[in-house]
């Protein structure tokens, strides 16, 4: 075979040009790093409930159908899971007729009076386009219709042996759905989910449970004492009035060129909602983030936190009290695969889905005693509460899931529960990771016993 010689020319030529290469190539790859980078707003991590689920999961933004196996890792490998019951917030939505209105008559006021010079201003004077009607009204959005299909399918992937074709087939996964439109379309896309990834072709049923699913508005004492009655939200409405507040509004004001009379909380939550909604629905960075820095995005985040906290958290002890229904059909359904588990016999309903809101969620982690901070949310406190555990922003985003899984883990007939918050391990106050289920019964027992919804929510008797 003959040899091939190589001139030392031609290796410098070639080494050069590889190295050239390489230079030229840097800022191209900074820049597509850049790109996908500020395609992020800086402050997305402060938009509450209305964050989109990847926030609360970078990973997922590299393979949305990535799955962290680790999670449980706190169980034995002899475990064996037997029962999952999920409790989902519904995915991606538009925003409600309300918050269109304000959001429009922002959009107006920026477009007819505002005088700012910056080119984000004049994107938005000139080349925004206002999508947002008010026949939206909080219906389920095309990412919403992914976020639970995806979720459908990670969670076959986290459990296998219970989200499985066998199971779906032999109707042993159940669906429970608030009625609004965006929770039954949420529901009909997680079985999606499942069908489309195991080509099953029948017909999946679902049932529609308001009593289970919007428990809040089927609780008299809840309703008349929080939601209608004035001044249960006094500390979030201090805040709106407070100095952090009216900062956020001035430095509005000056980026746009607008009087500071003509910004208040209402355009500052407009602007808000247009940032979090442009990045949630279209994944656009948009003009509107442009509006506020990452102090301004803190003070609007702790402005929502005040609002669920005292509306639908620990402001008030019958927001929490409120989910006793809820509460109770969780045990139950762990209750009846437990004893089913006993008995040797097969387990009737190996997954439960629920589908419901934010105001489902979080009284019923309230009621659990998670994310609950020393002091109390006040509207005096936004300084001292940079570190609370009480954060919507990481709790509750879109399609937000808290998970209850039984084990089985041939220690003698004991059983295992490991809970999941968003796809992460969920500890119980005061407990182990993935504790016995009859210590975590027992620690829920004087919940168990006295947490009666009927009791809780009837109405006190009128004084005469």
């Amino acid at each position: 075979m003959g040899r091939i010689y190589f001139r030392p020319t031609c290796i410098l030529y070639t080494l050069y040009a590889f190295l050239g290469a390489i230079i030229c190539c840097r800022p191209m790859l900074k820049d597509a790093r850049a790109t996908v980078t500020s395609s992020i707003p800086t402050i997305a991590r402060y938009f509450t409930t209305k964050g989109r689920y990847e926030e609360v999961n970078p990973h997922l933004i590299g393979d949305i159908y990535a799955v962290n196996t680790s999670v449980l890792q706190a169980l034995s490998p002899g475990c064996r899971e037997m029962h999952l019951s999920a409790i989902i917030r519904h995915g991606t939505r538009y925003p409600t007729s309300k918050s269109v209105e304000k959001m429009q008559r922002l959009y107006n006021l920026i477009v007819h009076n505002a005088s700012g010079n910056a080119i984000w201003v004049r994107e938005i004077k000139e080349k925004f386009v206002m999508r947002y009607t008010e026949e939206m009204d909080g219906r389920l959005a095309d990412k919403g219709v992914l976020d639970h299909k995806h979720l459908a399918v990670r969670l076959s992937k986290l459990f296998p042996s219970l989200v499985s074709r066998e199971k779906l087939r032999g109707g042993k996964i159940s669906f429970v759905t608030s009625s609004k439109h965006r929770c039954v379309n949420s529901t009909l896309a997680f079985k999606r989910g499942l069908t489309d990834l195991w080509s099953v072709e029948e017909e999946v049923e679902h049932t529609v449970n308001d009593t289970l699913m919007r428990f809040f508005d089927e609780c008299p004492r809840f309703v008349k004492e929080v939601e209608e009655k004035p001044g249960s939200m006094a500390e979030r409405d201090k805040f709106e009035l407070g100095p952090e507040m009216q900062r956020v509004g001035e430095k509005m004001a000056d980026r746009l060129g607008l009087p500071y009379n003509l910004i208040n909380a209402d355009m500052a939550q407009a602007a808000f909602h247009f940032c979090a909604y442009e990045f949630a629905l279209n994944t656009v960075n948009s003009p509107w983030c442009r509006l506020f820095d990452e102090v301004d995005a803190q003070v609007m985040e702790y402005l929502n936190d005040l609002k669920q906290y005292w509306m639908r958290g620990y402001g008030h002890l019958i927001n929490s009290q409120s989910s006793c229904i809820l509460f109770h059909d969780l045990f139950s359904r762990l209750d009846k695969a437990a004893e089913e588990s006993k008995s040797g016999g097969p387990i009737s309903e190996a997954v439960s889905i629920q589908v419901g809101h934010a105001e489902t969620l979080l009284p019923l982690l309230t009621l659990l005693g998670l994310f609950k901070d020393e002091v109390r949310l006040t509207a005096a406190n936004f300084a001292a509460q940079g570190g609370r555990s009480f954060r919507t922003s990481r709790t509750l985003p879109y399609a937000a899931n808290l998970v209850v899984a039984l084990y089985d883990c041939d220690e003698g007939g004991e059983l295992r529960v490991q809970a999941l918050l968003n796809e992460e391990p969920l500890t119980f106050p005061g407990m182990e990771a993935a504790p016995l289920y009859r210590v975590l019964r027992q620690h829920y027992l004087p919940l168990l016993k006295s947490c009666v919804f009927e009791e809780v929510c009837r109405l006190p008797p009128q004084r005469k």
